[in-house]
This record gives structure tokens, sequence and C-alpha cells, in this order.
């Protein structure tokens, strides 16, 4: 329980080609040699940021969640990254959470990015999930969600010492002209809500001829990184340590002195 052990895929993504793209992702998984217990995928990772989602969208019992929970399974990992998905007419940008015995959760992503349209095709998730593993708390979001730190925020209940979670996830399809914000953003995420953050993103140009430069990050609560990897296709494995995240709140108890709020 004291560790845990995630392993950050930063990939090329074929434009709109799922087939493909879940090959070439199986194989990156295979060749992890390291032990970890959780991998993460790019945003929208068998299409890339496609905005046809009548095209590509695909149920809960889809392919695609299909090869999530296969892979899962056969390589004992917990396997997450977001897709696009379609439910009652609606389509979502849908981060899977997939577990080796074939249970899941998922998250819709709240914030829609209306620079690029996805307001405009993409139904808005309301529920946050926070995933438990090994007694570790997972907050789970996608990509432009970074940008709104009160949908992030960290909270404590009356037990001060028992924060709402211990690790922030973020899978993206993030463009190199902003990958300052994309850094500086993290950074900032792990400081102020004192957990650790991991920010998983793309390489590649897509199919709007838009580049991706990665910078996939793995950043402690003190906003220290542990892990940067910019401009090309890389698979790390990076241990989180519990000891040091509870050294890091019981030394410098910010959380204690949050404002307390409800999202509506």
């Amino acid at each position: 329980m004291s560790t845990l052990s995630i392993t950050t895929i930063q990939t090329n993504l074929i434009w709109e080609e799922p087939a493909t793209n879940l090959r070439l992702l199986e194989e990156k998984i295979q060749s992890i040699e390291s032990p970890t217990e959780i991998v993460v995928l790019p945003e929208m990772f068998s299409t890339g940021f496609s905005m046809k989602p009548e095209l590509f969208a695909e149920t809960m019992e889809g392919e695609s969640v299909a090869w999530m929970k296969r892979v899962s399974r056969e390589n004992g990992i917990i396997l997450t990254g977001s897709l696009i998905i379609e439910e009652e007419g609606k389509y979502f940008n849908r981060l899977i959470w997939m577990l080796p015995n074939g249970q899941m959760g998922h998250y819709d992503k709240r914030h829609r990015f209306a620079y690029a349209g996805e307001d405009q095709h993409y139904t808005a998730g309301d529920k946050r999930l926070i995933a438990s593993v090994k007694g570790w708390k997972i907050n789970l979001q996608v990509c432009y969600d970074l940008r709104f730190p009160v949908w992030a925020r960290n909270r404590v209940s009356k037990d001060v010492s028992n924060p709402e979670y211990d690790v922030l996830i973020y899978v993206a399809n993030w463009p190199e002209r902003r990958s300052h914000a994309w850094k500086t953003l993290l950074c900032a995420r792990a400081i102020e809500n004192q957990a650790y953050v991991v920010g998983v993103n793309r390489v590649g140009s897509d199919g709007n001829n838009i580049y991706h430069s990665g910078n996939s990050l793995v950043i402690n609560p003190l906003g220290e990184v542990l892990y940067h990897k910019s401009d090309e296709e890389d698979i790390a494995t990076i241990v989180l340590e519990k000891d040091k995240l509870e050294d890091t709140r019981a030394r410098f108890p910010f959380l204690n002195d949050a404002d307390s709020f409800n999202i509506l």
C-alpha cells in the first residue's frame, strides 16, 4: 500500500483509425518491462481528437471497451484513457477505468473545448470519478479540465488528515502551441492540491495538422517533476511513494486552511 506504480504511454495516434491504434497500443503495453499497476493512455486514444463522433462513436459494449477489458485482464493491469462513446443518442468524451477483473468505472469530460467545437458534438459530464487502488485515491480528468482548478480541488472532510484524493490524472490531446500552459498548470494542480499529478499527452500531428509535443509529466506534491518527455514516443514507469505524500501534507498542512464550497 505504500507505493503505486504507474506507466505512462506517450504515443503518436493514427488519425481516425481505431483498429490501427488499438493494435499499436497493445504492442506498446506488451513491451512494458517494469512491474506496473496502472497504464495510462492519452485522450481519445483510438481516434485522436476527432469531431466526428457520428462516424467513430462506440457503445460501452463496443470493440474498444472490449479491447480494454481483454488487455487489462491479460496483462494484469488497470488500464485507463478516453474514447468516443455513444449512449442514449448522446456522444461523450469518456474516460474508462478498467480493472483486470472486468469491472470498470467511467468519467465523462466535464469541460468541452469550445475553441475546437467540442461543445457542438459532445455532451458534458457532471460527476467526478475518484477511483481507489491499494488505499490510494485517484481523481481522473481529461485534457481541458486542467484549466479549471475548482473542478480538481482536493477537498478535506472533517478528518483533515484524509483529503479526497492522492493522485490526479489527466489524459490529453494538448497542442504544442499551448504546451507552456499545460506544463505550468499541471505543476500548479500538484502544489495546490498536495497530490501527485500525472499528465499523459500524445505526440505527432493530427488530421488537422496540429502538432502535439507530448510533454507528459509526473509531478510530486511539492510541484517537483519526477518525469518529463517531449516530442517523441515514450513509455515510462514511475513509482509513487505514499510516505512522501503523507510527509508533505504533515509538514505543510495547507489543505486544512482551504475554503469550503460545493459544486452545484
